[in-house]
């Protein structure tokens, strides 16, 4: 079900540059979102809630590391959400192979995991983490920080 939305969300026509008629400013592109996430449930929740957020779209989905690698390969997306943990591979896995590569150098990352201290913080930060959530409790903390980057992106 998660890869019919994200596939439908991705489908969406991004928009070229045009002006805005009120303030005459450069209108930009869609802030593209890539989320990595094996929970079926996590990822709907995700995906639902930040669909209507004005200019953001899902660039895709994965829910594991290989996948999300190969997919990273071809779309370009301006910001990465990963959990750590995934059935398949790993997010600090991911993100250390992202360092290691010329793919997405600009991509803001983004950890919205069960594991947000300690050592995956200090990891994280050394491959590029600017954010860390808790999944159990930071979710509309995300949100805000989504909307927030959606509306710097819209007026340029």
């Amino acid at each position: 079900m998660w890869r019919e939305q994200a596939d439908r969300l991705a489908a969406v026509v991004t928009m070229d540059e045009k002006i805005d008629i009120e303030s005459g400013k450069a209108i930009s592109s869609p802030l593209r979102i890539f989320l990595v996430e094996d929970s079926a449930a996590v990822r709907d929740f995700i995906i639902e809630n930040v669909a209507g957020i004005e200019n953001v779209l899902f660039a895709g989905c994965s829910d594991n590391e290989r996948d999300a690698l190969e997919k990273l390969r071809h779309e370009t997306c301006d910001v990465l959400i990963l959990d750590i943990e995934l059935k398949q591979g790993n997010g600090m896995s991911l993100l250390r192979n992202l360092s290691r590569s010329s793919m997405q150098p600009q991509i803001l990352k983004i950890i919205f995991s069960d594991h947000t201290n300690g050592i995956y913080r200090r990891i994280g930060e050394q491959y590029g983490v600017q954010y860390f959530f808790d999944k159990t409790t930071d979710f509309l903390r995300l949100r805000a920080l989504l909307e927030q980057l959606g509306a710097a992106a819209r007026v340029v």
